[in-house]
């Protein structure tokens, strides 16, 4: 029984990012576990703790990603893997998802993938949808709580978070679930965690050794680049006055002669 989580690292959410005249982002390379995934990892070790189940922690992306899969293993996490290839270079969300689902199918033994709810920098979940539909599993997204699970009857129920409230749904395993705050309280890592993962040797799995061509991770969409957003500009007056009576007046004076009532 195996329990994947997949996580990386983003930008943190208090780095100054900026835009070149090329189109390029720069955030000063300061990279932090994707805050989402703290909750996805959690679960994860909180599986394991509770069903003795082997918990593995994936990425997918170049060695500035690894930081994500060292403070998987320095909570809980049984092992790391980090998926690498070239071809994956510029990927989009489909080939993200083409190369997760064959890894998971690799391990073999999976029941359940844990996403965190979207990627903080990009704002998007449809690489996690994308990983579902990839692996042939039902997807239930937004998860608050898994109020019951059983690996060996292979079923799963949770409550998820809608736009109206929540509702609770039942579903077999394996599936993939991506989930939001709500369902834990993030581990952190102790300093036996952390000197435990600095010293884990972490593989690399390419295209070969996920049993895929690099035409299989093509991307089908390209981004070509980003835009500042324009910078925001304006006036203001003070409007004066020795009584509230008199600078409401004057207000609405000057609303007038610009026309605006």
């Amino acid at each position: 029984m195996h329990v994947v989580v997949i996580a990386k690292n983003t930008p943190d959410t208090e780095a100054t990012v900026s835009v070149d005249a090329s189109g390029n982002a720069d955030w000063g390379d300061k990279l932090v576990v994707n805050p989402w995934d703290e909750y996805a990892i959690t679960e994860a070790v909180l599986l394991k703790g509770a069903h003795n189940v082997t918990a593995t922690v994936i990425t997918l992306g170049t060695e500035e990603h690894a930081e994500a899969l060292k403070h998987g293993l320095a909570i809980g996490c049984d092992q790391a893997i980090r998926i690498w290839d070239d071809a994956l270079a510029g990927h989009d969300g489909l080939a993200y998802a083409t190369a997760v689902a064959a890894a998971v199918n690799k391990l073999g033994d999976v029941s359940l993938v844990i996403f965190g709810k979207e990627l903080s920098d990009i704002a998007s979940d449809q690489h996690i949808f994308q990983t579902a539909r990839k692996l042939g599993w039902n997807m239930l997204g937004f998860v608050a709580q898994i109020e019951a699970i059983d690996f060996a009857a292979k079923t799963i129920r949770v409550s998820r978070l809608t736009e109206q409230g929540s509702q609770v749904v039942s579903s077999a395993l394996p599936a993939v679930i991506s989930v939001v705050k709500d369902i834990n309280e993030p581990k952190y890592p102790t300093f036996i965690g952390i000197r435990k993962a600095a010293r884990a040797e972490i593989p690399v799995w390419d295209a070969a050794a996920l049993g895929l061509d690099a035409a299989a991770l093509s991307s089908k969409t390209a981004h070509i680049r980003y835009q500042a957003l324009p910078a925001r500009e304006g006036a203001v007056e003070i409007i004066d006055g020795a009584t509230v009576q008199e600078q409401a007046e004057a207000l609405v004076d000057k609303l007038l002669e610009d026309k605006v009532l």
